[in-house]
């Protein structure tokens, strides 16, 4: 908010509104999609726990007892699905930095 182009911005009569819409808003959405598709894999990730802590049925609990029980199937199945998950998310992070960027583009030239 008190960068050059914002106080331009601001100079040249634009509301605070359109200097938030246009201007401070763009810059600040990336670094939030960087941290939100991580964030989101790890909130999936991290269910197991609470799955298991409140007895709620679902993939938690089976892997808190598989690992008790020394069941690498299904060990290995749920890593597999997580890694998944953190991959899925990543890649719909990298598709929406490309619609929100228009710098940012695969094959782009320099």
């Amino acid at each position: 908010m008190h960068e050059d182009y914002v106080r331009t911005a601001r100079a040249k009569g634009l509301s605070e509104s359109q200097v938030l819409l246009r201007h401070v808003l763009p810059n600040a959405r990336l670094p939030v999609l960087s941290y939100l598709g991580p964030a989101a894999a790890a909130i999936f990730t991290g269910s197991f726990v609470v799955e298991k802590i409140f007895a709620i049925p679902g993939m938690g609990t089976h892997v808190v007892e598989s690992i008790g029980n020394r069941d690498q199937t299904l060990i290995l199945a749920t890593v597999m699905v997580y890694g998944a998950f953190l991959v899925s998310f990543n890649l719909v992070v990298d598709l929406l930095y490309a619609i929100l960027d228009p710098r940012i583009r695969v094959g782009a030239a320099t």
